[in-house]
């Protein structure tokens, strides 16, 4: 028995192209269409048994959001993410996020319809390989370096990020000020909000602080920001 699917993928061409195969294979594809701020919608109002979602981006912050949206909406929907071979936690966040199986984007048909197939009758349709890939990255994790700089800087508005630099090149207010073209006052509360927001007592502290995390090499690459 064939099963109720839709298709859904970042490229029109792929997805219709997918849909085609799926219906001389016997399966009835209700609609083919490319992501879109409607596509969770389409396929909630169309309530298929499989929804075949593809993503180029797995590991992009909001690329399973579409999978939360359907299974709040038609938790009976099953959602295969068919995507690039992703890292141990772009598989966990498929899964997490409510999807019923991940297949490699350059499976064969044979195993996209077995994993529809799996999906439909609630199982988890993964691959043995991406499993055994996925725990070797989570029982082997690599050390992600903790980027101090970038979290500061995101802490200080550009004018503060300028406020620091001239600190830590030994600037007084009167010179902060000057060169910045604002009052000594402002100057100074700028002064203060940055030792605030640093978390340090001195200037010499955010100016010590600053050159040990390469805040100031990093504050110059990443050029203005809005306040």
């Amino acid at each position: 028995m064939g099963v109720r699917l839709m298709v859904v993928d970042d490229h029109r061409l792929l997805a219709e192209a997918l849909a085609s195969a799926l219906k001389l294979r016997g399966h009835r594809v209700l609609a083919a269409t490319a992501p879109s701020a409607g596509a969770a919608e389409l396929v909630v109002s169309r309530a298929p048994e499989v929804c075949l979602l593809g993503t180029g981006a797995p590991a992009e912050p909001g690329a399973f959001e579409p999978v939360l949206k359907i299974k709040r909406e038609r938790p009976q929907v099953a959602v295969v993410v068919l995507g690039p071979v992703p890292s141990s936690r772009g598989i966990a966040a498929a899964f997490a996020a409510g999807a019923s199986g991940y297949v490699r984007h350059d499976e064969r048909i044979e195993g996209v319809e077995r994993a529809m197939v799996k999906a439909r009758a609630g199982e988890a349709a993964v691959a043995p390989l991406l499993l055994q890939g996925a725990f070797a990255d989570l029982l082997n994790p690599v050390a992600q370096p903790d980027d101090e700089a970038a979290r500061l800087l995101q802490m200080l508005t550009p004018r503060e990020v300028e406020v620091l630099v001239r600190v830590a090149e030994g600037e007084d207010t009167r010179l902060i000020a000057a060169g910045m073209g604002i009052a000594s006052s402002t100057a100074r509360t700028h002064v203060q909000r940055v030792l605030m927001k640093l978390g340090v007592g001195s200037r010499l502290e955010a100016a010590a602080l600053a050159a040990r995390t390469g805040l100031l090499e990093r504050a110059g690459r990443t050029g203005p920001r809005p306040d």
